[in-house]
This record gives C-alpha cells, sequence and structure tokens, in this order.
C-alpha cells in the first residue's frame, strides 16, 4: 500500500485488535509512527519494522504531527488526552489530534475545546466495520471537527478507511457512532432471534440462513455473524464488553433528549446479562447464547 500524501510523524496509541493494522496501514503507505500502548510486546512486529516505541502517550504525542488513538473506554481518553502530561500537555502547537475510539460526544468537545487553547486541532473519528474493515483497510469512518482540519488529514484516514464522512463540529463524529450502534444491536438481535426461531422449528438453520440471506432481510451481520453463531464461533471480532459499553453512550445519549429507545435498551440488556456471566471477551455474535 502506498500513499500520495507527504510522510508524517504519526503518533499512534492503542494498538489492540483494531488498531494494530491500523497502524500497519499507516507505516506501509510511507509514514513515521510513534507507538505507544499498555502491553509493548504486543506490538513488537511494528517495532521491528520501524515504528518507535514510546514509554508515555504523551511522549508519543510530543514526537508527532499527528496524534492517533483508539483505546478502550472513555475514562481512557480522558485520561489519555486530558491528564497531566497527556497528549494534550504534550503535543506541539499545529498538532492534529485524531480519536478513532467510540467515546462520549460531550468528552469529543471537551478535548476539542482543549486542544484549541493551546494550538492544536481536535477531531472525533470513531469507526466501523470490525478487525476486518480494520485489516483490509476499508472502515467506516466517521468525523467530528473543523472542516479544515478534516481535509489536511484526509490522506492518512483513506490509508484506514473507504467511507469516510465530516459529519459536523466536534461530537458528530460520535453522535454518527452512536446511530451506527443502535442499527448493530438491533440488527443482532434480530440475527440471533431468527436462527434460534428456525433452529426451534425443527429447521436446519443453515439452510434457513441461505434463503434469508440474500432477500429483505439481508445485512452484513446476518451473512457475516450468522454462519458463525450456527458454528459456535464465538472468538471476537468485536468484543461484548466493548458492545455493552458503546451502547450504554448510546443510552445514556437518548434519554438525556428524553429519547425511548426500546430495541437498544433491549439489546443492552442482553449483553449486560451476557457480560456478568463471564463473556466479555467473547464476539458480539455470541449473543446467540442469550437464546440458548
Amino acid at each position: 500500500m502506498t500513499s500520495t500524501a507527504t510522510s508524517r510523524d504519526i503518533a499512534f496509541i492503542g494498538l489492540g485488535i483494531m488498531g494494530a493494522p491500523m497502524a500497519g496501514h499507516l507505516m506501509a503507505g510511507g509514514h513515521r509512527l510513534h507507538l505507544h500502548t499498555r502491553t509493548k510486546s504486543k506490538v513488537a512486529a511494528l517495532i521491528e519494522a520501524g515504528g518507535i516505541w514510546h514509554d508515555t502517550p504523551g511522549a508519543a504525542a510530543a514526537a508527532a504531527d499527528i496524534v492517533i488513538t483508539i483505546v478502550g473506554l472513555p475514562s481512557d481518553v480522558e485520561s489519555v488526552y486530558l491528564g497531566a502530561g497527556g497528549i494534550v500537555d504534550s503535543a506541539k502547537p499545529g498538532t492534529v489530534l485524531i480519536d478513532m475510539t467510540t467515546s462520549t460526544p460531550s468528552l469529543a468537545v471537551r478535548i476539542a475545546d482543549a486542544a484549541a487553547k493551546r494550538g492544536i486541532a481536535a477531531l472525533d473519528a470513531p469507526v466501523s466495520g470490525g478487525d476486518v474493515g480494520a485489516k483490509a483497510a476499508k472502515l467506516s469512518i466517521m468525523v467530528g471537527g473543523d472542516e479544515a482540519t478534516f481535509e489536511q488529514v484526509l490522506p492518512v484516514l483513506q490509508l484506514m478507511g473507504t467511507n469516510i464522512i465530516r459529519q459536523g463540529a466536534p461530537g458528530a463524529g460520535q453522535h454518527t457512532k452512536m446511530a451506527n450502534q443502535i442499527v448493530v444491536a438491533c440488527n443482532m438481535l434480530g440475527v440471533a432471534e431468527s436462527m434460534t426461531y428456525a433452529r426451534k422449528a425443527g429447521l436446519d438453520p443453515a439452510r434457513v440462513l441461505q434463503s434469508i440471506s440474500t432477500g429483505a432481510a439481508g445485512s452484513v451481520l446476518l451473512s457475516g455473524l450468522g454462519p458463525k453463531m450456527l458454528a459456535g464461533d464465538f472468538a471476537p471480532g468485536f468484543m461484548i464488553q466493548h458492545i455493552v459499553k458503546d451502547l450504554g453512550i448510546a443510552v445514556d445519549e437518548a434519554k438525556s433528549r428524553g429519547e425511548d429507545l426500546k430495541g437498544l435498551e433491549t439489546a443492552l440488556a442482553q449483553y449486560r446479562m451476557l457480560l456478568e456471566a463471564g463473556l466479555g471477551s467473547e464476539g458480539t455474535q455470541a449473543l446467540f447464547k442469550a437464546y440458548a
């Protein structure tokens, strides 16, 4: 993979299931990477390929023109950006910060405001597409923030995704991701309940899946995760503990505006039950287990 963009110093913080392949695409595109994650051993391959390790997020940010983060929880985002010695404290004026974590819209606004006071631009740019999209550089990237800043870093984002749309001001990317997760949650309920119904009706669920996956019921989740449900393959592309976090944010945002989204709340309740049963590290398709 090659890039037409000028080579940049990019700090990449958070190198898990999603972040590691995303960082790899940036390196393959000719950019110099400054790396930090909780467990250094997990990024040995990127370091061997030329990535530069830093012991703290702030140290990585200080060495970069662009800082990209994809961490776990909103509390992690707040800590790495706004904590003492964190990214906002350490980044040089003129740096662009891009948080690709699914986090809260209000925190995205706070980060943008704090960054602006130091002459730094910030975008919220959560992604959809899971580990498959990250590995294939075909993520959907939903961006909130200044339009000129978005255009400035678009060539970098294009190394990681194919559907990249600025949705509006700071926080708009996170609001768009909440809309995405609501569709995912309700669709996953439908897939799990459909396969459960077929099985308990005495049908061959795999044959049912063949029939319904190309009709009006068809979806990426039905075709991609339906077979995994039936095969008992619950390896994570996206973990239950992460969908619980995302759906919790969506419910809180909806309730703050007096919205009653019953499908979303039902999905969250089911996933929380699985999380409490110790299945947080399994993939979201393990929702099927709620109907066993």
